[in-house]
């Protein structure tokens, strides 16, 4: 069997790792525990190409008051880089198993990014695991974005860029820690964020059998008109409190966004973090640790 990661050691923020075998594949997961045990627990879904050393910020500090989880998805970080179908409903069904397995309470369920997405389908398909939610910014999906008239034709031609013959030797390229650093540097407002062992967290997993693979499965898989469910319908859908957390400087997912996801939806509130990029967890950490403390507070009610 391929060996995934090793726990990331140079990061000692991140709980207590384990393994956990979901459909046969293994999954790393962190857990940190509370002196308030019966608090209502925080479970954290990192953002596309990241995996849970992204919250090594916030992990720790949030356990002093509520149970803390966090997860690599499959093909993410320490977990399994499976030969799988990947789309957002795969990522919905291991976090609502997870779930089920580890925790069998109300949650407050936070994503970043594409973990946002998969904690918005989630909450929406699974109401009974969430007490409250938090969205750190909202991609919109491929439906949203492109006409359906005109689905089958960028579908073809995105198909032809995402096969291997192409993939493969790009993801030789941007493996490389300079076009990590580059990449980072469009994500984050926060230069200073960006640290040799931010870098390492993410080449480490391109070290990982399988790692190439599993990028030309998730270059092909994102092409595909079902890859991620309509934002907006889900948001329809939802029955908790909904927190949006949106960096004024995202420059990967603007703000303007959240702002019209607001204007659609006045159920949701929208917090804009000043100072911060794609990435606030990492760049206003003391603020976010605060939001998502009040909002727990808020939704237990």
């Amino acid at each position: 069997m391929p060996m995934p990661s090793p726990p990331a050691s140079w990061m000692p923020h991140l709980g207590r790792q384990r393994d956990w075998i979901w459909r046969g594949w293994q999954v790393r997961y962190t857990y940190a525990p509370s002196a308030q045990a019966n608090a209502l627990p925080i479970l954290l879904i990192h953002g596309f190409g990241s995996s849970l050393t992204q919250w090594h910020c916030n992990i720790l500090p949030l356990a002093e008051h509520h149970p803390v989880y966090a997860v690599d998805m499959l093909g993410f970080g320490a977990s399994r880089k499976a030969a799988a179908p990947y789309n957002v409903q795969l990522w919905v069904d291991q976090v609502y198993d997870l779930w089920r397995s580890l925790l069998g309470r109300p949650v407050l369920l936070v994503g970043h990014s594409l973990g946002a997405l998969v904690a918005l389908s989630a909450a929406a398909q699974h109401p009974e695991m969430v007490q409250g939610l938090t969205l750190m910014t909202l991609p919109a999906s491929r439906q949203e974005l492109i006409p359906p008239w005109v689905q089958p034709i960028a579908g073809t031609l995105e198909r032809l860029f995402a096969n291997p013959l192409v993939v493969l030797p790009l993801f030789e390229l941007v493996r490389r820690p300079r076009f990590i650093r580059a990449g980072l540097g469009l994500a984050y407002a926060q230069k200073a964020c960006i640290t040799q062992d931010l870098i390492e967290s993410y080449v480490a997993p391109t070290r990982d059998r399988g790692a190439g693979q599993t990028l030309c499965r998730l270059s092909s898989a994102s092409t595909h008109y079902d890859y991620a469910p309509n934002a907006d319908q889900l948001i329809n859908q939802l029955r908790c409190p909904t927190l949006l957390l949106w960096g004024q400087q995202d420059r990967v997912i603007p703000l303007k966004r959240g702002r019209q996801l607001v204007q659609q939806h006045p159920s949701l509130k929208l917090i804009e973090l000043p100072q911060a990029g794609h990435c606030a967890y990492e760049e206003q950490p003391d603020r976010v640790n605060q939001e998502l403390l009040q909002w727990a507070a808020q939704v237990k009610i």
